[in-house]
């Protein structure tokens, strides 16, 4: 299969596009469904590194509304998504950072508000690898598919 993945992405340096339109109807079919199922999960880690970003600039954005108020203001405090419960602001200098898994680390709101920005800034450069290696991979599964059209168009007249 690496030699099969050599000959398509050769295709797009000009020139070598022969190695993909030697491919049998099965082969391009099989390379047209792998490289749709591949699209699709980068897609799923598109979308899922979307939502991890916004989560961090909703999570940036209450920490600057965190260091603004005074301390002991009253507020309510999420416990989950849609239950809160009535707290004080005690020391609006330390935040406790959700490092993953469960784990929490504090810090304080400079460090929080730093943390924030580094993920995101990590999440947007994977983000565009990512896209840019979709784009790839979907441009090779259009190519497949064309090719494949074209091998079923010729052999549809042979056959009648």
């Amino acid at each position: 299969m690496a030699s099969l993945k050599g000959g398509i992405g050769s295709s797009s340096g000009g020139g070598g596009g022969l190695g993909i339109e030697k491919l049998s109807v099965e082969q391009l079919k099989a390379v047209k469904e792998q490289t749709d199922m591949e699209v699709n999960l980068l897609q799923d880690s598109l979308n899922n590194i979307r939502t991890a970003t916004t989560r961090l600039d909703l999570a940036s954005i209450a920490l600057n509304d965190l260091s603004l108020r005074p301390q002991g203001k009253k507020m309510l405090v999420p416990l989950t998504a849609s239950l809160y419960v009535a707290g004080t602001l005690d020391d609006a200098d330390n935040v406790l950072v959700d490092v993953g898994t469960g784990y929490f680390i504090e810090k304080t709101m400079a460090e929080g508000k730093d943390y924030c920005e580094r993920k995101i800034n990590l999440l947007k450069s994977n983000f565009d690898q990512l896209l840019e290696v979709a784009s790839k991979k979907k441009s090779i599964g259009d190519e497949a598919g064309a090719i494949l059209q074209a091998k079923l168009k010729q052999l549809s007249p042979s056959a009648q």
